[in-house]
């Protein structure tokens, strides 16, 4: 079942909208935090996103551009102000499509169908995860808190996604290290706590202090 994420300011029209594409089959969500988007869309997973121009506090270009640093599902503004000014913009900062307001929703949803079609038919979105208000992209490996960005190393991104993967457990050492073997280097004890200091490190530059916990003779563990 495809996910769809609803980025509008009217709750009328969100609603219309969802009820609608929940009709179709689609399982949707409505934002609600519009000043933490990113962490509701990585929570979501969503597959498509409709998103609206006028927004408070950040509009839909801000919106747009944050989305398009971490995933590659496909976006598709909703507007009362489709002048060429704004359709070229927002096809600019990495937009799919454009509809305006007021719109009929039948061509609402063939426009998402043929998103979807477009999309999907050879792959699926690039994942993300969310820890508060940072932003992990493995496919990127990068994580990001506001606009501070760091990048991973290959080792860095196996042990962040491994300990993500099973928040709330301690993973052990052997474990990491079993992930760490994927690639193509000899990982040792030494290695793999050089590379959980150094996750550390970036993670703290971006004021996670203490995201990662020592489990002395057990692990780590991502509370």
């Amino acid at each position: 079942m495809y996910q769809i994420f609803v980025v509008e300011d009217d709750p009328i029209i969100a609603r219309q909208v969802a009820g609608y594409l929940r009709d179709w089959g689609y399982q949707v969500q409505e934002a609600r935090d519009f000043d933490n988007i990113m962490a509701e869309f990585a929570a979501f997973q969503p597959h498509l996103v409709l998103l609206d121009l006028k927004l408070p506090k950040y509009n839909g270009f801000h919106w747009c551009r944050e989305i398009r640093k971490v995933s590659t599902a496909p976006i598709l503004f909703i507007t009362s102000a489709a002048d060429n000014f704004n359709i070229v913009s927002a096809m600019n900062m990495g937009a799919d499509d454009l509809i305006a307001k007021p719109f009929d929703l039948h061509v609402l949803s063939a426009k998402v169908e043929a998103l979807l079609r477009r999309a999907y038919g050879y792959g699926a979105a690039a994942q993300v995860m969310a820890y508060g208000d940072l932003i992990y992209s493995p496919a990127d490996a990068a994580v990001q808190k506001g606009e501070e960005r760091a990048e991973l190393t290959r080792n860095e991104n196996r042990i962040l996604q491994t300990l993500l993967e099973s928040r709330g457990a301690i993973v052990s050492r052997d474990t990491l290290m079993v992930r760490l073997w994927e690639s193509d280097s000899y990982i040792d004890e030494n290695t793999l706590t050089v590379n959980v200091a150094r996750l550390r490190k970036k993670l703290e530059g971006l004021g996670m202090d203490n995201m990662i916990q020592t489990k002395k003779g057990m692990g780590y563990l991502i509370p």
